[in-house]
């Protein structure tokens, strides 16, 4: 087995440094993965605006809002613990219709709803549509990019979350709770017909034995005037190599050989996770207005400040790497969380008003919301059953003590810095043949 591993580094690492097309076809397909990224990020960023309106138009209480609210990560968990087999099976393209359906459906529920056992339906099937879709985006982009672009495109998929988390907090402004959803379901239905266009992963073909139809999917990918035939026989060499090895199984991930793996991707979700990312961006009207600030405003500058942080990652991805980045982020991120922390504290001893306002509202807006990686399976579910605990409980702990829960968060963000300075490693400009076989070789 060992010798099989030091094949596949090795047979990547030699080839030859070309220049890969960019084509019309590669960004339609990759505007298809970003509109699955954009109902993702109108699922997640629906819940602060709508809170108030849904509240007090089906009379639920504060428990019933927080469940209704986090059970979209708990559909998420569900999603994750199929999402590798389903995409694996029928294909990522089929995976992501299977997972616009669910938010469509999901979306009218929450549209007609009538009581909270309507909301809750609509909410847990959009959570199981995200979870799949947090698996298979990164995937499917990762498999048709070039490396030399593939972290930027992988970027600007997870840049849509953010953009549309932030139109999700101003449309909020304007729209009830109500018309939010019908707005929420509309990347959906781009998505289904985008697909329609777009060609399957060729190396989703390749591990299913459909040779010729992976340079098909290359050269509808590169362009009818680029020569495939080496990446192509790249991508079927890994694949032929890969499948002599001992078949896989899920307590394998236990294996001592992948303990670096399965503590980095596991571990990082977690820290993430229990930084606040989920429990400030589903509840940020709430904090908002504990602190005395305007939610409409607050809301519309939050909108507005979280996309350069996103956009900045898109265009530093490939420039400056994954680990500095991802520190830097985590920085921000604590001391974020610590302003906010410091203005519920000052609050708590009956210091100005206006002093804990503009901490909160300082603190809120340099947290970047959107910090989050993706994953395998066992990485996904890591991140949606945490993210359910924050999520869930935040009210709770936030009415016990306001600036404790953010004093937690950030102590949790400064954690990723250490970890990732320790732990993960550097994927710029590698391909994901030399990555799966480096890391496997470092066990």
């Amino acid at each position: 087995m060992e010798s099989e591993s030091s094949k596949l580094l090795c047979g990547s690492s030699s080839k030859v440094e070309t220049t890969t097309p960019i084509t019309f076809v590669l960004l339609l397909s990759t505007f298809a993965a970003a509109c699955g990224s954009i109902s993702y990020g109108f699922a997640v960023g629906y819940s602060s605006p709508a809170e108030a309106g849904i509240m007090d138009d089906l009379g639920l209480s504060l428990a019933n809002y927080s469940a209704f609210s986090s059970i979209l990560t708990l559909g998420g968990a569900i999603g994750a613990l199929i999402s590798g087999r389903v995409a694996e099976s029928i294909g990522r393209r089929v995976t992501m219709w299977l997972l616009e359906l669910c938010f469509i459906i999901g979306w009218l529920s929450i549209i007609f709803a009538k009581n909270i056992w309507w909301l809750n339906a609509g909410r847990l099937l959009m959570g199981i549509g995200a979870g799949l879709h947090c698996y298979v985006a990164p995937i499917y982009v990762a498999e048709i990019t070039p490396k030399n672009i593939r972290g930027g495109s992988t970027a600007a998929v997870t840049f849509t979350v953010s953009c549309a988390f932030s139109v999700m907090f101003f449309a909020g402004n304007f729209f009830t709770w109500r018309k939010l959803a019908v707005i929420g379901a509309i990347p959906c239905f781009i998505h289904v017909v985008c697909i329609f266009f777009i060609p399957e992963s060729p190396r989703w073909l390749a591990k299913i034995g459909k040779g010729k139809e992976v340079e098909a999917s290359l050269r509808c990918l590169r362009g009818d005037n680029y020569d495939v035939s080496q990446e192509a026989d790249e991508i079927k060499d890994y694949t032929e190599t890969s499948q002599k090895l001992t078949e896989f199984r899920f307590l394998d991930l236990f294996n001592p050989k992948y303990a670096h793996s399965l503590i980095v991707g596991v571990g990082l979700m977690l820290l993430v996770q229990f930084g606040g990312t989920d429990g400030i961006s589903s509840f940020a009207g709430s904090i908002f207005k504990a602190a005395g600030c305007s939610t409409g405003f607050s809301s519309t500058m939050m909108a507005m400040i979280q996309l350069p942080f996103a956009a900045s990652s898109v265009l530093l991805m490939d420039n400056t790497g994954r680990r500095p980045l991802l520190m830097v982020t985590a920085t921000g991120a604590c001391l974020g969380s610590f302003l906010v922390g410091l203005g519920f504290l000052f609050q708590d001893y009956q210091q100005s008003k206006e002093l804990t306002a503009t901490l909160v509202f300082t603190g809120i807006l340099i947290f970047p919301i959107n910090i989050k990686g993706q994953g395998g399976t066992l990485v996904t579910l890591a991140n949606w059953f945490s993210s359910w605990i924050v999520t869930y409980s935040f009210n709770f702990i936030f009415q016990w003590s306001s600036a404790g829960v953010f004093f937690v968060f950030a102590i949790f963000c400064a954690s990723i810095v250490f970890f990732v300075a320790k732990l993960v490693p550097e994927t710029k400009g590698r391909t994901l043949e030399e990555i799966q076989a480096s890391m496997t070789l470092l066990q």
